[in-house]
Formats: structure tokens, sequence, C-alpha cells
């Protein structure tokens, strides 16, 4: 069986598009075949699930109940990669928790793949969460995501303040989220499906739709631009992945 990865996306402010992002990482797993579970800590109400239901279950991360549903499952379940969208304003807690159970020394010492992707806002308030987090970064792949899915503006960042708290971090990896044309984004959100489902006109049930023309091309572009980043820092190889690197979907 292969060692399990686990995933997590998250950031200590609220508004910064992380589930979004977790939502580009399974639609990137599907497509190149790599099977994926996910957890989502919006309880009761979950955002993630709502896009992709059949393999997102709505968990409270603050419970021993459901830590041990998530950690104790690793081994356990075919998907070998799990992403945890975490609640805004939970992931250094979050990381805590996992210092706390063991999990992050079993992912030091080579038990279990560990990433973590840190998604930041516009704020120098943002970068100070990199300070907290880092200490938590021993044995993971730690991604530092830029998101301009909301047309966040980063112009509050000197770039030598970003990167002095950037090189604090050994092996940090930036990543970058581009914007996505409004209306497209928009109308992802009323049908309610994953992005790669919107771009093969397909509903969440797979039956046929009838989303725009033009907004589906959109949403393929950006798509792309996002995989783009997501095989630069061979995300596959990151978690893994034996599957053979032809997708599905990229129609």
């Amino acid at each position: 069986m292969a060692k399990p990865a686990v995933i997590v996306v998250g950031a200590d402010k609220g508004g910064v598009g992380k589930t979004t992002v977790s939502r580009t990482l399974l639609d990137y797993f599907s497509a190149n075949n790599v099977l994926t579970r996910a957890f989502d800590t919006e309880s009761p109400r979950g955002t993630l699930k709502r896009f992709h239901p059949d393999i997102t279950e709505i968990v409270d991360m603050t419970t021993t109940s459901d830590q041990m549903k998530i950690f104790d499952t690793l081994n356990s379940v075919s998907p070998s990669v799990t992403v945890i969208d975490v609640r805004a304003g939970l992931l250094s807690p979050a990381l805590a928790s996992l210092r706390d159970i063991g999990f992050l020394d079993a992912a030091k010492s080579g038990q279990i793949t560990f990433a973590v992707f840190h998604i930041l806002g516009p704020s120098i308030a943002s970068l100070d969460e990199i300070a907290e987090t880092s200490n938590f970064m021993a044995g993971a792949r730690y991604f530092l995501v830029k998101n301009f899915i909301n047309d966040t503006q980063f112009f509050q960042w000197d770039q030598a303040t970003y990167n002095s708290y950037f090189h604090r971090i050994k092996d940090a990896t930036d990543l970058v989220i581009p914007k996505l044309n409004e209306m497209a984004y928009e109308q992802v959100e009323v049908a309610s499906v994953p992005f790669l489902k919107f771009v093969a006109n397909k509903g969440i049930s797979d039956d046929a739709a009838n989303y725009s023309f033009v907004l589906r091309g959109y949403v393929r572009h950006w798509l792309a631009n996002v995989w783009a980043e997501y095989d630069r820092i061979k995300l596959t190889d990151i978690v893994g992945s034996t599957k053979p690197s032809s997708r599905g979907g990229e129609k």
C-alpha cells in the first residue's frame, strides 16, 4: 500500500479562498487518476462538500472523535491522499493538534507524506502567520499560496519584508493561483459542481448540463494555469502517485 499523504489547506484569516484551492486540488488529483478523499472542517454546514459530495466528509477537527475519523483511517482506506480543508482561523490550532497526537513526528520520520498549503492574505498581518505556522513544518512540504481568485491585490506587501518572512522557512515554495473571471466563478458557484465538471458541461451526477460555452472556456483556461503550478511543484510525485500522467477531463 502506498504511503499515506495528507494535505492540509488553511489560513488563520478568513476570506482568502482556501476552499477554492482545495477544490482545485481535488480536481487535479481526479484528472490525474489519484484516488483522494477530503474532509471539510466547516462543521456543521460544510462548503467543500457541496462541490465534492461523494468524497468529502464534514468533521469538527477540534473534537477527538473526528480527529480519529481522519487519522486512525489513514492506513485502512484505499485513497492514499487525504485533503483537509481547515476552517478559517484554525490552521495553527489544527497543526498544534497534529503535533500533540504525534502526527508531525510520524511525518518527520517518513511514515506519512505531509504537505501544507498556507493561503496568504494581502496584508502584513497574514505574513505574521508564517512565523507561527513555520514552527510546525519540520517534516512537511510547505507551500505559501498567493490566491488571486478573489481579485486580491497584494499591494500592502513590501517585497523585502515578504522575503524576510519567506526565507525563514527552509524549503518553502511559492505558489500562485491566478484570478478567474468573476462571472465564470459565480456560475460555477451557482451550479455547485467541481470546476472539472463545469468545463465538461456536466452536472454533479455526470448528467448533461447547459453551461455557457464562454464561461466554460474561462474556467478551462484558468484551471490549466492552476494545474501548471501543481505540475511545476511535481505534486503527484510528492503524494507518491504511480498513476499514468495522462489526464481526463481536459477537453
